[in-house]
């Protein structure tokens, strides 16, 4: 293995929808290793499970031909795209007697599998003899020799295989986690748990057994015309073999994965955790993805779900058992999502995560779960993979939805006034996941409590409160060493940008930065960190180091984000019998807004926003900066807002 890329399971919070944070591949830290897929490692051979095109004649052209071709060109019966040699799509991959095979397009030049095209290329030679040992379709098959993998741009096309046991644990009753004795009366928890239970067939205790398929929801992947994708397996050391094998395993005894022999084939990534002893397998869908016909379907955002809940006072906060793996696959989308490891080829029986419609598919399937616009067909044509949303009929008219509101994926967030009113929504809720076949998590789920944890906040009914997974590593984040490492935090903290009062001012140093700036601190040597106020300059000439305010300022900046993350203060909900006011404040370059309202005579704040100006608005007088905050915060809160009387307070009389 020459070189290690990392991966860390630690965040911020971010979208809750994917739990791994990537950190820079070049910088060793103590989180865990990828020790799988370098390019500069051998490519493994036939022993290591290695995909060979089997081809006889011999495609390697030398570095003097390829220096003197004005361009380079990809197809062979499919589409010719065209690359100048520094932009070259495509690799050779060698065999292991120093031959060549077929070219491997990247994502963005796939062949699609078009008709021949007018091309001066020399043909190969089609010689039967020199090519009597080539698969039939060989050339409608890429054999990708896979390439850097840098954690950043893979992050969320990553399907991780999960350790799983054969059965789950049976469910007790006393596993249901409904209510607290210092909120609610025995009479209260019982009522509630006999209604859970009465659904226990629906619940799943700990473990990861394959769940029961659901109805009406199937996963298909599109990829067009494309050729089929062959990537050659990754190497893994030979300490974590054994462990690869008993993953693959127990997947297979659970009926999660199968053994398979498609033209397709993504690598597994071996993940090292901490402790350097345990691992975790991811496949790398990129270039899957990359082939992928996105599905148009509109996400919730989770500002809209996290609304409408100031007359609330009991909560439950549900997580939806195995997630995508309640969904059926095609044979097509089998075939497509194989992954390849030393132990041979499997294709998932149920949708796994990573794929790239994978969200929209589930949310569609919740969406109509909980607003009933399909019915599910009779039995005599009801079929695992039938899809209701393209052979599905409507619903009947007059039937309400199920809570009034949309879940996050399988982050399902029941709400009510009145603890009668929970019972209702919950049993409610429960007959809607019995009819659809939806499974619901007893470890991750919990019932009728006045605060809960939900999408990286703590709801409760004072207010909302921005909780990140880890606010103790937080505290001890270290000056990022490279852009994408300070554009992962900044997206992290936008995160929670409603909770931080004129971030934009703070962060607008930080967004200045270039990767050059942090080239240039990365080349000084023995420097295993910046510092915080001091660096040495290039023009240095007295050996002594000068101060930097571009880099002083940036760590200043850094510290005072830290802090004002880990100490955000409560949001209020926003009260709809009261009126809304709008704090208005503009600068030379940065406009922010605050709403609030009146409670016993303080402001207390609702949400925050704050955004530095760009080029073309910052010659604006100080009266139209104004307008940008309050246009802002209009645009951000129109659900609250839209139809409301306003009251806008600026320290110019024009707004006022």
């Amino acid at each position: 293995m020459s070189s290690a890329e990392e991966v860390s399971d630690e965040g911020l919070g971010g979208d809750p929808a994917h739990e791994e944070t990537c950190v820079d591949a070049d910088r060793p830290t103590e989180e865990e290793s990828v020790v799988a897929g370098s390019p500069e490692a051998p490519v493994a051979g036939a022993e290591e499970g290695a995909v060979s095109s089997g081809r006889k004649d011999d495609l390697a052209q030398s570095d003097e031909v390829r220096d003197q071709e004005p361009m380079c060109k990809v197809g062979s019966q499919a589409e010719e795209v065209t690359r100048s040699p520094t932009q070259s799509a495509t690799k050779q991959i060698p065999h292991e007697d120093g031959r060549a095979s077929a070219t491997a397009p990247t994502p963005d030049t796939i062949p699609r599998g078009l008709p021949d095209q007018a091309s001066n290329d020399p043909k190969p030679n089609p010689d039967p003899e020199t090519r009597r040992d080539e698969p039939e379709g060989g050339a409608e098959v890429c054999y990708h020799d896979g390439g850097t993998l840098e954690a950043e741009e893979v992050d969320g096309e990553w399907a991780v295989l999960p350790e799983v046991s054969p059965a789950t644990i049976e469910v007790r009753i006393v596993d249901l986690q409904v209510g607290d004795l210092t909120d609610n009366t025995e009479d209260e928890i019982r009522k509630l748990r006999d209604i859970i239970w009465a659904h226990r067939h629906l619940l799943i205790g700990k473990g990861n057994a394959l769940p029961p398929a659901a109805v009406g929801a199937v996963c298909d992947i599109d990829v067009g015309d494309a050729a089929p994708i062959a990537q050659r397996v990754r190497k893994i050391a030979p300490l974590f073999r054994e462990k690869v094998s008993d993953q693959l395993k127990g997947l297979l005894l659970a009926k999660i994965i199968r053994h398979s022999t498609p033209p397709w084939a993504s690598p597994i990534v071996v993940i090292i955790k901490k402790n350097g002893v345990d691992i975790r397998l991811c496949i790398d869908y990129r270039l899957v993805n990359g082939l992928t016909k996105l599905m148009i379907y509109p996400m919730p955002l989770i500002n809209d779900l996290l609304e409408d809940l100031d007359k609330v006072l009991w909560y439950c906060s549900l997580d939806m058992a195995s997630g995508f793996w309640v969904v059926s696959m095609t044979d097509r989308a089998r075939a497509i999502s194989a992954f390849i490891t030393p132990f041979g080829l499997f294709e998932w029986n149920r949708m796994p995560f990573g794929l790239k419609n994978a969200p929209q598919i589930y949310q569609r399937l919740i969406d109509n779960a909980l607003y009933g616009f399909l019915r599910i067909p009779t039995v005599a044509d009801q079929n695992t993979l039938t899809d209701l949303f393209e052979e599905g009929h409507p619903e009947e008219a007059g039937e309400s939805s199920v809570l009034g509101r949309r879940s996050y994926i399988d982050d399902i967030l029941v709400t009510a006034g009145s603890w009668d009113l929970l019972c209702d929504r919950v049993k409610a809720l429960l007959e809607a996941c019995d009819k659809w076949n939806i499974s619901i998590s007893v470890a991750k789920s919990f019932w009728g409590l006045k605060k809960v944890d939900y999408l990286g906040h703590r709801v409760s009914d004072e207010g909302l409160e921005a909780h990140p997974i880890d606010l103790s590593a937080l505290a001890d984040l270290p000056f990022p060493r490279t852009l994408r490492a300070m554009q992962s935090f900044l997206g992290s903290l936008n995160y929670y940008g409603r909770f931080i009062e004129d971030m934009a001012i703070y962060a607008s140093v930080l967004y200045e930065l270039r990767e050059v700036d942090f080239a240039a601190i990365r080349d000084r040597a023995g420097r295993e960190r910046i510092g915080p106020t001091v660096v040495a300059t290039e023009d240095q000439q007295d050996g002594q180091a000068t101060a930097d305010p571009k880099w002083a300022e940036a760590e200043a900046a850094f510290s005072k984000l830290k802090k004002k993350i880990a100490a955000t203060p409560i949001l209020r909900h926003f009260d709809t019998e009261k009126r809304p006011v709008v704090i208005v404040y503009a600068s030379e370059w940065v406009v922010s807004a605050s709403l609030v309202q009146d409670h016993d005579g303080v402001y207390l704040p609702v949400m925050f926003t704050c955004r530095t100006l760009k080029q073309n608005k910052l010659n604006y007088g100080i009266v139209e900066k104004e307008v940008l905050s309050l246009m802002r915060m209009l645009d951000l809160g129109y659900s609250m807002l839209a139809g409301r009387p306003i009251q806008v307070l600026a320290r110019h009389s024009t707004l006022a």
